[in-house]
């Protein structure tokens, strides 16, 4: 299993890395819930690096990013802005290693907030097997229907 750490994006190869491995894991989503246009799509390595998030990696032993979860703090809690695994690796726990680690170590007792493709099988019975409680629905662009998750504070 991949060990997890801080993800440093000034360093280049780092940058790059999760880069590719988000472009990746957005294709495969974007073919899931049929509509290319989600904007870490085009999202380039610069405009990626300058978002104001945090980044917690699961690299593996040759140093590989294998997937990150990325996440903003709110006044009222954490806002995961992006949870993504490089496509080589899905389906070996690694989206649920970073989210238990990342509730239970990062922001234990925070409300958390994650919204994904609606029709992102895999994301949506990720999210409510660890607890999310399912909102409403959104569309912020024509064609794109979002789930919305809260995992509220239990401090």
């Amino acid at each position: 299993m991949p060990q997890l750490r801080p993800l440093d994006l000034t360093d280049d190869a780092t940058a790059a890395a999760v880069h590719a491995v988000g472009l990746a894991s957005y294709a495969v989503e974007a073919e899931l819930i049929g509509f290319d246009g989600i904007p870490a799509l085009r999202e380039g390595l610069e405009a990626m690096r300058a978002r104001p998030l945090r980044w917690l990696g699961a690299v593996t032993g040759d140093g590989a990013v294998a997937g990150f979860l990325a996440w903003e703090e709110t006044p009222d809690g954490v806002s995961v802005d992006r949870l993504c695994v490089d496509p080589a690796r899905f389906r070996r726990g690694i989206a649920s290693l970073l989210v238990r680690h990342a509730l239970a170590e990062l922001f234990p007792g925070r409300p958390v907030e994650v919204s994904t493709g609606a029709d992102n099988a895999p994301a949506v019975a990720l999210y409510e097997r660890l607890g999310f409680t399912r909102g409403a629905d959104f569309t912020p662009v024509p064609g794109l229907r979002m789930a919305s998750f809260t995992l509220r504070g239990t401090a």
